[in-house]
């Protein structure tokens, strides 16, 4: 296989013209017609972010409009894990080629929108209106004979420009409005410096916000583990400090995911995981997420308990103790043995 590629390799360097550079990089060049991406050479080449982030961003630039790119769903589309892909988003934000922006969505539920520019310097450029185009003098026209036979389109644009109709000026409203001031080219997204998301005001009074779940029985145990679990938030993010009437509060919360057979370390991912930096209000945000991300009710099969035959000491399932099959079906012989 590798012999296969090396030939290859020499095959295509013997078809490049000119002589070869005697040392660094020849590049060999082959057009791509489909699934390509156009990546410019101030991001394949900026002196200021890792290659890593390079990386991310030309991957990031490959996918569909629409796809997910938070942290989570490109650690389960590529190798690398969230530490460095977090880091990397980090990067490509600072220097303007990502933005996350927090929209409140009409159900009330809070997603992350990200928006990626493949040329950030270009939105910083401010577009000059286009000159008017000198006119240089007229030069004297010949005008050719046409013969009649020539449509009348045609012979008009024979003719000279001169005999030709004028094309219709468009949106002559804002030429009137300013008459002397050059007009301004429609606007586009790549006009302005900084995205702005576009949320529409709401129309409708927002629905109250849904209560903290409860458990069936708030039992002692229960109760302990959640306050230490809450407690201890702060140790693995420092952003997450709850004061203790926050904590108090928040215990019915927790002990209804405990209810459900969660753990207490999947509770705790699931409170700190991807969370705004920072956490401005942290009651606010746990009691949110403590409600919208409450997992669904266990299913819970009822398993006959195991049973040792009074009998041949042989274990089944049986509900109660007693005999196996065997021994009862062996009695049931006996038994009608002796009636007959």
């Amino acid at each position: 296989m590798d012999t296969k590629q090396n030939t290859a390799l020499l095959h295509a360097l013997a078809e490049l013209p000119g002589p070869l550079p005697a040392r660094g990089v020849i590049h060999i060049a082959i057009r791509h017609t489909d699934r390509f991406t156009v990546v410019g050479n101030d991001l394949a080449q900026h002196p200021g972010l890792s290659t890593t982030a390079v990386g991310f961003a030309v991957r990031i630039q490959s996918l569909p409009q629409g796809t997910e790119v938070g942290i989570k769903a490109l650690a389960a589309r590529f190798p690398e894990g969230e530490k460095l892909i977090a880091a990397a988003l980090r990067e490509l934000e600072t220097h303007g080629y990502l933005q996350r922006a927090r929209t409140r969505l009409p159900n009330g539920r809070i997603v992350t929108r990200t928006v990626f520019c493949n040329q950030p310097t270009a939105l910083l450029r401010p577009r000059a209106a286009a000159a008017p185009p000198q006119q240089a003098p007229a030069a004297p026209q010949v005008t050719a004979p046409v013969p009649a036979s020539v449509p009348a389109p045609a012979r008009a644009l024979a003719q000279g420009p001169a005999l030709a109709p004028a094309p219709k000026p468009e949106h002559h409203a804002p030429l009137a409005s300013a008459p002397e001031a050059p007009v301004p080219e429609a606007s586009t997204p790549q006009d302005h410096a900084h995205f702005v998301p576009l949320v529409p005001p709401p129309t409708a009074p927002k629905p109250p916000r849904p209560p903290l779940p409860q458990p069936r029985e708030l039992t002692p145990e229960l109760e302990r583990i959640s306050t230490a679990l809450l407690s201890d938030l702060h140790h693995h993010s420092p952003e997450f400090t709850l004061s203790e009437e926050h904590v108090h509060r928040l215990v019915p919360g927790v002990a209804a995911w405990l209810e459900r057979d969660t753990h207490p370390d999947t509770i705790r991912h699931a409170l700190t995981t991807n969370a705004p930096e920072p956490v401005k209000y942290p009651y606010q945000f746990v009691k949110h997420r403590l409600t919208v991300l409450l997992p669904p009710p266990a299913l819970r099969t009822t398993v006959t308990p195991f049973q040792t035959c009074d009998g041949c000491e042989r274990a089944f399932r049986a509900p109660t103790p007693g005999h196996c099959r065997d021994c009862r079906t062996g009695h049931a012989h006996e038994d009608q043995q002796a009636a007959a």
